[in-house]
């Protein structure tokens, strides 16, 4: 491997654990004082499904998992519970980030947002079973679709950074 690319790639993960640490501490802040209002979206969710689409090499497995992780102990979630559906949606999505390098972005757009209903309905349906208690249904829809509306935004501000989708011929060069 090349020097420059190496170098490409660990800037890559750094930045995404940079804005994965930014987010978690934003959602940490008592920002809202008072009566909570609307639910956000999960940015985490949005920008780790943005960023393995566009370069799956910048994005190993780990550095998902041990963000995620993080996020659940600060947040109070399950332990390791979100971190295991994030991670099995970026690794749905990874192979397919070599087939979906040329279509329209608003046929991932739709994609996503389906991989993210069936990731939330998972993760509540399974603590419904391990008998952990859940929010409202109402709530986790509405941030569901906050999610999915802020996914374009997510997609370009990543790609003000600089990374964008590769390719077709790039990914072949790559050996993908």
């Amino acid at each position: 491997m090349m020097p420059g690319r190496r170098q490409r790639r660990l800037l890559g993960t750094a930045a995404y654990v940079a804005i994965g640490l930014i987010i978690l501490f934003l959602r940490l802040m008592p920002l809202n004082p008072g009566v909570p209002g609307w639910p956000g979206p999960d940015l985490m969710l949005g920008l780790s499904s943005a960023w393995v689409l566009r370069r799956p090499d910048q994005l190993p497995a780990l550095i998902i998992v041990a963000l995620a992780l993080i996020g659940d102990l600060m947040l109070g979630r399950p332990f390791g519970l979100w971190s295991f559906f994030l991670l099995l949606g970026t690794e749905t999505l990874r192979p397919r980030a070599f087939r979906w390098a040329d279509q329209p972005f608003l046929f991932e757009w739709m994609r996503v947002a389906v991989l993210m209903g069936l990731l939330i309905i998972g993760y509540r349906m399974t603590m419904q079973i391990f008998m952990v208690p859940v929010a409202q249904f109402g709530p986790v829809m509405l941030q569901w679709l906050a999610t999915v509306a802020a996914y374009p935004v997510i997609v370009g501000v990543i790609r003000t950074l600089g990374i964008r989708r590769l390719s077709r011929t790039e990914l072949d060069m790559m050996g993908r």
